[in-house]
């Protein structure tokens, strides 16, 4: 049982940390300013005062992310653990998760328990199949592909999958 919880945590801290590393460098990539979204998403939690917080406001929305990040992989290892399905096929339940995240995120997280101002919703079919493409290969499938790797060993993975 305790090494049930174990490789619990430890997908889901492995997934949130690959999923979060790999969104933030596709966000930050190439911009001149990484500080100012970092601090974007911080104003999620703290709103406008986060602008004026300089670089410790841009921790803090570094550990937003991340947080978050790791919040969504404990929901897919949690999910995982009782459709085992989604440890099988890694690649398809990655991408669709991680396409379902993208519109939960842009469509309802942010637009309405955010502290985030001026937030426009993507606009353009074509935009949201890029965000979501894009989201289900950087965020689900790092945490679809951790869960696999963690929980494929466990009795209870195995058992159910059979």
């Amino acid at each position: 049982m305790k090494d049930d919880w174990k490789g619990l945590w430890m997908a889901s801290l492995l997934g949130g940390a690959a999923a979060g590393a790999a969104d933030i460098i596709s966000a930050l990539g190439g911009q001149k300013e990484p500080l100012g979204t970092l601090q974007y998403i911080a104003s999620g939690l703290i709103g406008e005062m986060a602008f004026d917080g300089g670089w410790w406001a841009g921790a803090a929305g570094l550990a937003v992310h991340f947080g978050l990040t790791t919040l969504m992989a404990i929901l897919f290892v949690l999910v995982a653990r009782r459709w085992t399905i989604l440890l099988t096929q890694t690649w398809l339940s990655g991408m669709l998760y991680g396409a379902i995240l993208y519109f939960a995120m842009f469509y309802f997280i942010v637009p309405v328990l955010s502290a985030a101002s001026d937030w426009k919703v993507p606009e353009g079919f074509l935009s949201n199949v890029k965000g979501a493409m894009l989201h289900g290969f950087l965020v689900g499938m790092p945490i679809a592909a951790a869960a696999r790797y963690c929980l494929e060993k466990q009795s209870w993975a195995i058992a159910s999958a059979k």
